[in-house]
């Protein structure tokens, strides 16, 4: 079982892999636990694993690294490939893929930090915020539990929101903001094929914008599942998120945000996560109990999904 790693969500990682560790030792499965760093091959080629359950967020992780890995070794892993993980993880180049496809996605523009040191990227700013509208949001392309993400209600907040953003990685998006309701469509394999779990809303209790630790410090979002829609936007939801799975090409489980505009109820889809945190506030984990999947049965169910005989102790 893969977790920990280098990136900036190693902490989220580091629980999310406690809690499958816990559930695949009560199932009955032999676990070894890596902390993923430069020894990780050595590792590997030392247990010889029958799957990897790749618990790993961010860098390495979400981004393909590890499932290349792993493929060269010959070892199964849980989760989606390296294709999907590519895609996933690069905000600019999924979204790219679902404006080419006809998926609605909010509009927006992206550029490298060479664009702007060395092209004047920064003196398009003006007609960049004029397409867009304000308040817009900036964001690294590939970070993950919205770590670098900072909403600009004026042009004054612009240049401080894009230096945060390249602290976090060399490109960043420039994305119109959705002003509405955010929700979660976690989506698992079953039998071969995708299936849509209860839809989670998440409701800040103080702050106006989602941010890091108003996602995973307890108390600071209230989590609404099954979300309070009705059967039409549920379905319509559902649907957009599953055609953001098979875009991409996402396997054995994911996620999918997105927002509900107020007014219009018009969605749009924000991002998809190829390995969704599994720590007690994550979202998946509450979408498979309001399905009456418990998170013992949900590990089970993601294993099974990676088509891999696993032997129990």
């Amino acid at each position: 079982m893969l977790k920990g790693g280098r990136s900036l969500e190693r902490q989220v990682s580091l629980k999310s892999g406690a809690r499958v560790q816990d559930a695949l030792e009560r199932l009955g499965h032999e676990v070894v636990a890596i902390d993923v760093g430069g020894d990780l091959v050595a590792r590997l080629s030392d247990e010889r694993p029958e799957l990897a359950f790749v618990a790993l967020h961010g860098r390495d992780g979400e981004d393909g690294t590890v499932q290349e890995l792993l493929e060269v070794m010959g070892i199964p892993y849980t989760g989606s490939g390296v294709s999907a993980c590519i895609s996933a993880s690069d905000k600019v180049l999924a979204k790219h893929a679902m404006r080419d496809a006809g998926i609605p996605t909010p509009d927006f523009f992206a550029f490298s930090e060479t664009a702007f040191r060395e092209l004047g990227a920064a003196q398009a700013l003006p007609a960049i915020e004029e397409r867009l509208q304000f308040p817009i949001v900036v964001k690294p392309a590939r970070q993950g539990s919205a770590l670098g993400i900072k909403f600009a209600r004026t042009p004054a907040d612009v240049p401080t929101a894009l230096v945060a953003a390249f602290s976090y990685d060399r490109k960043v998006l420039l994305e119109r903001h959705v002003a509405g309701r955010e929700l979660a469509v976690s989506i698992i394999d079953e039998g071969g094929a995708p299936r849509v779990l209860p839809i989670v809303e998440a409701v800040p209790e103080e702050e106006d914008f989602y941010d890091f630790e108003a996602r995973y410090e307890i108390g600071r979002t209230r989590f609404v599942c099954p979300a309070e829609l009705d059967d039409g936007l549920t379905t319509r939801a559902g649907a957009i998120a599953l055609e953001v799975y098979g875009l991409l090409g996402c396997a054995g489980f994911a996620r999918v945000d997105l927002m509900l505009e107020s007014g219009t109820e018009d969605l749009y889809v924000l991002e998809a996560n190829p390995i969704p945190g599994l720590t007690e506030t994550s979202l998946l984990p509450q979408a498979a109990d309001a399905a009456g999947i418990g998170f013992d049965d949900l590990v089970e169910r993601i294993l099974s999904a990676a088509g891999a005989v696993v032997r129990a102790t």
